[in-house]
């Protein structure tokens, strides 16, 4: 029979299950942490001229991705005023997708990935930092897959200095690819904070793939 403890922390891990896109890495454990808040989007139709590898074969490059006007992002604040800016740091191409992930279910759905496009975000005002990613898989069914598993016991890598137990993710499938934006407050503290604009603003430079369709068709 179930401790009364034991009955406890089943019910509050339950009630956080029920919270839609909500998973807190700290209950799970694992190689690595999870944001605190995750949201996950499957391709659609919108993207079908890209819908795989095969017909939109060029590979990505930083040029690309991150071109003219992403180095600095800016994020709306209220009634849509600028309240700060994300200011780009490292980017790189990874061949070889599992060196940004961590978990089993993870990797196992990197298994048709060819590279990922990645950059590292700061806020201007010291308060936020955060992480882009594009995996180039080999088709929409593939995305699809990766965007369910990083809902699962596994994540990309944290690469920027942020609080991960209050961080901010999605991951969206767009054809053959799967964008994750990651984004947390810096520094140790408690409550929830809002990240929408960072998160939006990160999100933004999914563009890129839009831009692929529009050429494909």
């Amino acid at each position: 029979m179930l401790s009364r403890t034991s009955i406890i922390v089943l019910a509050a891990v339950a009630a956080l299950v029920a919270i839609g896109g909500v998973t807190l890495w700290w209950l799970w454990g694992g190689d690595g942490p999870r944001p605190a808040h995750y949201r996950a989007e499957s391709s659609t139709g919108l993207y079908k001229p890209i819908e795989t590898r095969a017909a939109d074969a060029e590979p990505l490059s930083l040029i690309e991705v991150f071109g003219q006007g992403t180095d600095r992002l800016s994020v709306a604040g209220e009634a849509g005023l600028a309240r700060t800016a994300l200011v780009r740091g490292e980017t790189a191409v990874v061949d070889d997708c599992a060196d940004v992930v961590w978990g089993s279910a993870v990797g196992d759905a990197l298994e048709s990935c060819s590279q990922v496009v990645k950059a590292l975000y700061a806020g201007e005002d010291g308060r936020s930092a955060g992480q882009f990613l594009i995996f180039n898989m080999a088709s929409s069914a593939g995305a699809d897959t990766l965007v369910k598993a990083l809902r699962d016991q596994g994540f990309v890598l944290r690469e920027a200095a942020f609080d991960a137990s209050r961080s901010w993710a999605q991951a969206r499938a767009l054809g053959h690819y799967v964008t994750v934006s990651w984004i947390g407050p810096v520094g140790e503290g408690t409550g929830r904070v809002d990240l929408t604009g960072e998160l939006v603003a990160l999100d933004g430079l999914g563009a890129v793939v839009r831009e692929r369709v529009v050429s494909a068709g």
